[in-house]
């Protein structure tokens, strides 16, 4: 099965979920579907909400609340979005102009947590306490990792563990949260439970760490993301730690002007002989290698549930997330 075939199997389930987020939108104040629109209509694939999709059929719960839950992971994920690109000056998401570049940050902000508190009170109509309880969890851990990456933002001290906890923290317990709650929506065992925990942070893992290595070899024009645009916030992702692992004193301080030089041509120039740099010293093919000993970890947890098309679908969808790229 490939990823097409996956996105065909759960198509009229992620119409489903487009149709409650559109109604879950409305709002008196117009600012509020419009800057949604903008963001949850820019190419997104819905992958979060396809996890959950996949894991709940390969437990055997085929029922309505799938719709509004998924519905909850998007909108969280929406919601770090938005406030990501405020953090990050961004001016551009998904190849268009990022929302806060076109309504100011306040009103990101703002949309943004109002995306945080619908979620939050679709999961209280729902009435799941185990539910509620993943989702409280899922979204302070997701609070912390963005507040690490934060702090070691520039910090050429940063080591693979900390990026590792970092990622996992602010990426992964999502992408977790997604493949669990279609288990809980299930009523499946613990055991199960367990297995679609450990599969959705190592595939949420993987998704990062190919996210980072975008960055450097990516184009641009189909992923909507400018090249070198982690260095020059600052970001100091597996492929450059790997780098600064490896290079000398001199290519260190080369690294450091490129985080650190005000001078814009200077800067760009030291951009471009640090991504000559990572290539040097192999950083994107370690970085690549890591994200699949993630895969191959993540495919492992899915052994024990009974081979079905769901099974094959969340095989398929580990897959992409490597070959997506490269």
């Amino acid at each position: 099965m490939q990823i097409q075939d996956v996105f065909r199997l759960y198509a009229d389930d992620l119409k489903r979920v487009e149709a409650h987020m559109e109604q879950a939108i409305i709002s008196e104040a117009n600012l509020i579907p419009e800057i949604i629109r903008h963001l949850i209509s820019s190419g997104g694939k819905r992958f979060r909400p396809l996890l959950l999709l996949a894991t709940s059929d390969l437990c055997g719960y085929k029922g309505e609340r799938r719709y509004p839950i998924a519905m909850v992971i998007e909108f969280i994920h929406t919601a770090t979005l938005l406030h990501d690109d405020v953090i990050d000056c961004a001016e551009s998401r998904r190849g268009n102009v990022s929302a806060n570049n076109v309504w100011g940050n306040a009103a990101s902000v703002l949309v943004g947590d109002f995306l945080l508190s619908k979620a939050f009170r679709i999961m209280t109509d729902d009435g799941s306490l185990v539910a509620m309880k993943l989702i409280s969890t899922t979204t302070n851990t997701m609070s912390e990792g963005e507040v690490l990456q934060l702090v070691k933002r520039g910090d050429l001290r940063i080591t693979e563990k900390e990026y590792l906890t970092i990622i996992e923290k602010k990426t992964s317990v999502l992408i977790s949260a997604a493949c669990v709650l279609g288990g809980i929506l299930a009523e499946a065992q613990e055991s199960q439970i367990e297995a679609l925990t450990r599969f959705g942070m190592r595939l949420g893992s993987a998704f990062q760490i190919t996210d980072d290595i975008l960055d450097y070899v990516g184009k641009e024009e189909k992923f909507g993301k400018a090249i070198g645009k982690d260095i020059d916030e600052g970001k100091i992702t597996l492929p450059l730690i790997r780098a600064l692992k490896k290079c000398s004193a001199q290519e260190r301080e080369c690294i450091k002007n490129a985080i650190q030089e005000q001078d814009k041509d200077k800067r760009e120039k030291a951009i471009q002989e640090t991504m000559a740099l990572i290539e040097k010293y192999d950083g994107i093919s370690y970085a690549l290698q890591k994200a699949k000993v993630c895969i191959r970890e993540a495919k492992t947890f899915l052994q024990p549930f009974t081979d079905s098309e769901a099974k094959e679908a969340l095989n398929a969808i580990a897959d992409y997330l490597i070959e997506r790229n490269f």
